[in-house]
């Protein structure tokens, strides 16, 4: 490839572990980091335009904060000073919360999400707002009122998405760590497309409170990391109860780092789904990367069994059924009135209504705000929102008998790797190609993305890994093996 198209090697950005371990020796300073990861965004941001804001006066002052307590020997945690990058529909005090569109140009939010509270307490450092598609719809991060992101292996193609902009600048060494929201696959499949590591927890592990809602019973907060143990260590942080989210599980959300050492393979059953490799448009080099990860575990000792997840096809109809109908709810808030950019005269309310969301909404949440409010409709309730939850409920249990037989399932993350900015031209293409990562979301279980080799091009190719509901720690272990096994055969 040729190197005026490849950023991703030219920096290595380190880990949170790795961070921690040399802020806890002396060996650095969180004002070093944080001036060294601004230098590398200077440098090479305006070719990826992974970040919407970054205000350095604000991450200095956290930095040097973080720096006195230490000098103290107060540090709030051994992550005291890490830096970490947060998606641009999370709450954080102060800053600009703008979701990638215009309809919230100059809103700034005047709350922390439970996740910022989390981080803060365990002495993290907020670095930047990350660009996304717009209230997180789309798969591509072309859906920006800030522009495209570009992927930093090769800045034609696409980052993926919602998640795009965290996915790229942890990719590119611009961010250790980045936070992002899974809705349909949001933050696993642009880490599949970047080469990082994404977590989707469980639905409920970590609290949706601060986050800006697309679709609620879908959505959820999770890192993107350059390695597993990471994302073990932010999850740990971020997650647990919370009073403030109706939805947030009661149960614990500890101990997944430690699990990570002295972890037994050959205890792992790894489920294969043959249903998610007669996907059309499965590409041979991700066919390949999946097939050679189950020979890995195959070869480690591993039992390897066949499982079936019957209902796959009805997945995509599904969800954008589903997801679209809570959009068209959830987004009926923004209407210029209360908060964010107002277009039409103030004389006539309805006009300013709909002027304000005919500019402000790009094209794609337009179509998914009409289609959800049909699918909604008197005369298609019936027809189409209450089939899907219907469907809904087959994969769940699809994915309850399947798992119920292994501790992971092992798939592809997308059919292909990362295609060219501006070359998916129809909305059912794009669609189709989160066939992979919607149904984890349907189901309300866990998932991860992990980096499994390089295509024809030099593009990522990821590995998904799916557990049950709060069976992060097998999840995590299975991944954190495949992913060191990995590092040290790359290396």
């Amino acid at each position: 490839m040729a190197s005026q198209y490849n950023l991703q090697m030219t920096a290595s950005p380190g880990t949170i572990h790795e961070a921690a371990q040399a802020l806890n020796h002396s060996d650095t300073t969180s004002v070093a980091i944080c001036q060294s990861l601004i230098a590398r965004s200077a440098a090479v941001d305006a070719r990826i335009n992974g970040f919407v804001a970054l205000d350095h006066d604000a991450v200095m002052k956290a930095a040097e904060a973080s720096d006195r307590r230490r000098a103290a020997g107060n540090a709030l945690s051994p992550y005291d000073g890490v830096p970490v990058a947060v998606k641009d529909n999370i709450s954080v005090t102060g800053q600009g919360c703008g979701c990638a569109s215009k309809i919230l140009s100059g809103y700034h939010a005047t709350y922390d999400a439970t996740v910022i509270d989390r981080l803060r307490n365990a002495g993290f450092v907020c670095f930047g707002r990350t660009n996304m598609d717009e209230f997180a719809m789309g798969s591509s991060t072309e859906h920006s009122a800030c522009g495209p992101t570009r992927n930093p292996w090769d800045t034609r193609c696409v980052p993926g998405g919602s998640s795009g902009g965290s996915a790229a600048v942890v990719a590119s060494g611009q961010a250790i760590a980045a936070i992002g929201s899974d809705t349909g696959g949001s933050i696993r499949q642009p880490a599949g497309f970047c080469g990082v590591v994404g977590l989707k927890p469980t639905y409920g592990r970590v609290s949706r409170y601060g986050l800006v809602a697309f679709a609620s019973s879908l959505d959820q907060i999770g890192p993107i990391t350059n390695d597993v143990r990471d994302a073990a260590i932010l999850l740990e942080v971020i997650g647990g109860h919370d009073p403030r989210d109706t939805t947030s599980l009661p149960d614990n959300c500890g101990g997944f780092h430690k699990a990570l050492d002295n972890v037994s393979i050959r205890d792992i059953t790894v489920g294969v789904p043959r249903e998610f490799f007669d996907v059309d448009g499965l590409t041979p080099e991700v066919r390949s990367a999946v097939e050679s990860a189950v020979g890995m575990y195959r070869d480690a000792g591993c039992r390897i069994v066949d499982v079936e997840i019957p209902h796959l096809k009805y997945a995509i109809a599904a969800y954008y059924i589903i997801a679209t109908a809570e959009a068209s709810s959830n987004l009926a808030r923004f209407d210029g009135i209360r908060y964010g950019a107002r277009a039409g005269d103030g004389d006539d309310l309805l006009t300013a209504y709909l002027q304000t969301r005919k500019n402000g909404f790009g094209a794609e949440v337009k179509r998914r705000i009409i289609l959800g409010t049909f699918v909604l409709s008197s005369g298609y309730y019936d027809a189409y929102y209450l089939r899907a939850q219907k469907i809904r409920t087959l994969i769940r249990n699809d994915f309850e008998h399947a798992l119920a037989q292994c501790d992971v399932i092992i798939s592809p993350v997308t059919p292909a790797p990362a295609f060219k900015l501006g070359s998916v031209t129809t909305p059912l293409e794009m669609y189709l190609s989160d066939i992979y990562t919607v149904p984890v979301n349907l189901a309300g279980i866990c998932a991860i993305s992990i980096p499994a080799s390089a295509d024809g091009r030099a593009l990522p190719v990821g590995v998904q890994l799916i557990g049950a509901s709060m069976a992060e720690v097998p999840l995590l272990q299975a991944a954190h093996w495949y992913h060191s096994q990995r590092e040290e055969h790359a290396s």
